[in-house]
């Protein structure tokens, strides 16, 4: 896959999140997240060239991750600030949950060859962006060592999950 289209990819997930932040914390439209993202993930699989490998893969990744945010705010560990939810969640965490999961059917398969630096890294990383967002007013945390000891084993298994099943069971190379 080219640069440019891992810039463009990243770029999409990345104009996602950001107005999924500033539609619900500076402008309290927090359609302009899900607008933003679904424009990306419309674009993302008109141009794919799998289609159908792409729509698995990307849903085996946001189904178990909007399940586990949902279990989690549920559970009362931490909730997310926001003026529109589906259910617990934000409406947003639907369209950003498919946009994240999105990088999984291309960008991120160079960590096949690179597998415990990409557990390591989403270990750390998954649970940084969520305890990014305390400060930002978009997510409360109610338990800081119950919060950082379930995002560290969550997201350490859904890379493993990736790299171990996802990748294999789509061949991808």
């Amino acid at each position: 896959m080219s640069l440019f289209k891992v810039f463009l990819i990243l770029t999409g997930y990345q104009l996602t999140w950001l107005m999924c932040v500033l539609g619900e914390k500076i402008y309290n439209q927090p359609l302009i997240g899900v607008i933003t993202g679904s424009v990306f993930s419309i674009l993302y699989f008109y141009y794919s060239k799998n289609k159908y490998r792409a729509l698995l893969i990307t849903l085996s990744i946001a189904l178990p991750g909007y399940l586990f945010d949902s279990i989690v705010v549920y559970l009362n560990i931490y909730e997310f600030n926001s003026s529109l939810k589906i259910g617990i969640l934000p409406i947003w965490m639907l369209v950003l949950w498919i946009s994240f999961a999105i990088l999984f059917d291309q960008v991120f398969v160079f960590l096949k060859n690179y597998q415990k630096i990409g557990i390591l890294f989403s270990s750390i990383l998954g649970p940084f962006t969520y305890y990014a967002g305390s400060p930002l007013g978009i997510i409360e945390i109610h338990n800081y060592n119950i919060f950082l000891l379930i995002m560290i084993i969550f997201w350490f298994l859904l890379m493993l999950y990736y790299l171990k099943i996802i990748l294999k069971k789509f061949s991808i190379q």
